[in-house]
């Protein structure tokens, strides 16, 4: 069929729109990826719009000569990886218990997870839990706390109910238990879902400040996104002090290429990359992932 005047004129505009949108939702990344990558001290000239006008390297080896920041990243990596690792476990051994249509008190247990939701202690309280368990001084505060997620059980179970349960009663007749099930018939039925959950619990974890922020009590311990953020409170702070003329003559009369904001950038890139390289592996999951339960029948 060919198109009316109408439509013709909608898809320009609609292909125009979207295009500008991405636009202006790219662009800040990219500003921050050219400025990673040019001189400190010429980037506080102005005029880098599109590309590195002085390129350089210099705000990736000093970010990453810091002992702080590496220190960060490492905790930032293991917490990611830990708590992404036992979140799903944990949250595949309840979604299967509680799927399972035989199991007693099955309606109540989920009652239960819900309503808990509803309700929040708020900071105070939820902080002196946590120091009440020793948690503030520990790496483990970042990985217990982190474990159960009601929405993410939803997500899973609902998956779960997808699979046909005849599946689960013939293995059973052959002498499976109710570990082999889960691991050799749901998981491997459940991929989709369990690459979305996965992203979901990496992104969060990693991007994660407010918890090192608040409720860590011990400065080494900082993920990278907490030691992120207090870097650029004291670059706020620092430029509400100093102009910026005054910080390029600093610069100059030190002969440093850097500046603060150039290794902030730099950071920022270093704390971006791995969600940048990992999330186009889990996209085509993420997209089937999240139509999970939307069709019926």
């Amino acid at each position: 069929m060919r198109e009316t005047r109408g439509q013709k004129v909608f898809k320009v505009f609609n292909y125009t729109f979207l295009s500008l949108l991405g636009l202006a939702t790219f662009y800040p990344f990219w500003y921050v990826l050219i400025a990673s990558f040019n001189e400190g001290r010429d980037f506080q000239k102005g005029g880098v719009w599109l590309i590195p006008r002085v390129f350089t390297l210099e705000n990736y080896s000093r970010a990453l000569q810091d002992d702080a920041i590496f220190r960060s990243l490492g905790i930032s990596v293991s917490a990611t990886l830990l708590s992404m690792l036992i979140s799903l476990i944990f949250t595949a051994l309840a979604a299967y218990a509680l799927y399972v249509k035989t199991l007693p008190g099955r309606t109540f247990f989920t009652f239960f997870w819900y309503f808990t939701t509803l309700f929040g202690g708020g900071m105070i309280p939820y902080y002196m839990v946590l120091r009440g368990l020793g948690l503030t001084k520990s790496f483990w505060l970042y990985i217990f706390p982190s474990i159960y997620s009601f929405y993410n059980f939803v997500l899973l179970r609902t998956n779960f109910e997808t699979v046909p349960y005849e599946l689960r009663e013939s293995a059973q007749l052959d002498g499976a238990g109710e570990v082999t099930i889960l691991a050799r018939i749901y998981i491997p039925l459940s991929k989709p879902i369990l690459a979305t959950l996965t992203l979901f619990n990496a992104v969060g974890k990693w991007n994660d400040w407010f918890t090192g922020a608040y409720y860590q009590s011990r400065a080494a311990l900082y993920p990278a996104a907490t030691v992120l953020q207090r870097l650029l409170m004291e670059a706020t702070a620092s430029n509400r002090v100093q102009t910026e003329q005054e910080m390029v003559m600093r610069d100059m009369h030190t002969m440093r290429t850097y500046t603060p904001m150039s290794m902030q950038m730099a950071f920022v890139m270093i704390l971006t990359m791995p969600v940048v390289v990992v999330y186009p592996f889990l996209q085509k999951y993420f997209v089937k992932g999240v139509m999970v339960g939307s069709v019926k029948g």
